[in-house]
This record gives C-alpha cells, structure tokens and sequence, in this order.
C-alpha cells in the first residue's frame, strides 16, 4: 500500500482545526480534507499571524487569533475558505481557516566533509514532482518518498551546505533510514529554510540540489526567491509526518 495517508487521509482525523469530524454522511464535503495551499506561517509580535501564500499575497486568518504553532516560523497545508470583505485586496485576503497542519520545517546544516556519509546518511530517496515541491518565499519544500518498515521509527533527513568549495550554492539532500531499509513505499513532507543563505538579498538564487535516488545520483536546478532580512529559526516546528526528522 502506498502511504500517501501521511499526506491526506490521516487529516481527517488528525490533528487539525476546525474541521468537522469524519463522517460517512453522503452530503459531506469532502473538498475540506485536500489541502488548498501551502504557506509560510509568520507570527505576529502581538500573537497573531499571517499566511504567506505566494510572492505576492499574504492571508488573514478571519477565525483565528494566535498561531497553533505559537511564535515559530513554519511551513504548513491548509485548507481554506474565501471571505467576502469590502476592503480586501488581491495582496491582502482574509480567509476561513477549516484546518491547518504544519510541515516539518528545519534549517540547512554545515557539511562536514568526510563525514557527511556517518552523520548525515547516505540512503536513497526521491523528491515527487508534485504541486508541494516548491521553492518559493525562501523555502525549499519537498514531497520525498522511500521505504518504511518500523512502525514509529523516524528517518532523517537533511539538506547539506558547503559540499562543494568552487560552488556554494550546491546543496546535497541527505537521508539516514535508521537502518529501516526495507517495506513499503511512502511519502512525507519536508521544508528547509534557506533564507539564511541570502545574506539579505531578495534577489531571486538559483540553488543546484543534489540526492541519492534508487537509480543513482540525480541533481535539478531551481530559482528561489528570497526574503530581504534572514527568516526566524524554525527548527523547533512541529512535525507534520511524525516519522520524519
């Protein structure tokens, strides 16, 4: 079975915001457990938050005063509903928040040269080509997919700067199974924070990323628009697919 309940089947009853119970009712809405979007969540200094939704357009959670995720910065799903207000723009929307989960959201770290292998991991994975793997608002976010095996065992995985001296906007997405190398097929989600890396350049940065695939080595290239100032430390946020780290 391929698991791809860590991305929308568990939100039925997981942990999720104002959505209603699951229900075998035939008149349920059922567009209410896909995801409409992926944002970036900023906490306000007074508790609130906003939603970034693309470039441009930030959203204002109508039915929401604080942020589930308190003052970190994360990446998250959402599901949605438009609100009519007569002083709403096209930057500046106010929504109704049905649910929101958080996607485990982490900061890069330093290569360590030869012992990128023993610290990092060095097990395959892949990255999906899907509407969540996206580079944008100075984050990189990823649907990945592997093996799961372990019941609770968590896999590791991290993206790893300075792998490469003459280049140092190379970076090398690392996996470490825990040694839960074999079952099933399995996606999950996972964002990295590469404001950081801008040094206060909003210019767009084009990022060349490396992994470990089951066929062998592959790499893509990707432009990445960043914040002007370095974003908050997210690497406390919660974890979305909680066999992920």
């Amino acid at each position: 079975m391929n698991k791809l309940h860590l991305l929308l089947s568990t939100l039925c009853c997981g942990a999720m915001l104002a959505l209603p119970s699951c229900s075998d009712d035939d008149d349920y809405n059922y567009d209410l457990l896909r995801p409409t979007a992926i944002v970036t969540v900023l906490p306000e200094s007074d508790g609130s938050f906003l939603m970034q939704l693309d470039k441009d357009t930030q959203l204002i959670p109508a039915n929401m005063t604080s942020s589930p995720f308190g003052n970190k910065e994360v990446r998250a799903l959402v599901n949605y509903s438009e609100t009519s207000s007569p002083d709403q723009s096209d930057k500046l929307r106010k929504v109704e928040v049905n649910w929101i989960d958080s996607i485990r959201t982490k900061l890069p770290v330093e290569s360590l040269g030869d012992l990128d292998d023993k610290t990092f991991g060095k097990d395959p994975i892949e990255i999906v080509n899907d509407w969540v793997t996206i580079a944008e608002d100075g984050y990189l976010t990823l649907r990945v997919r592997t093996l799961w095996g372990s019941p609770g065992m968590k896999h590791i995985i991290n993206l790893v700067t300075g792998t490469n001296p003459s280049d140092p906007y190379e970076l090398v997405l690392r996996h470490d199974a825990q040694g839960d190398t074999y079952g099933e097929w399995g996606d999950a989600l996972v964002a990295f924070n590469l404001n950081g890396l801008s040094e206060g350049d909003s210019e767009p940065m084009e990022f060349n990323l490396r992994w470990m695939s089951f066929t062998g080595e592959k790499s893509v290239k990707f432009k990445l628009d960043m914040r002007p100032a370095a974003a908050t430390s997210a690497t406390g946020a919660i974890t979305y697919s909680g066999r992920v780290d």
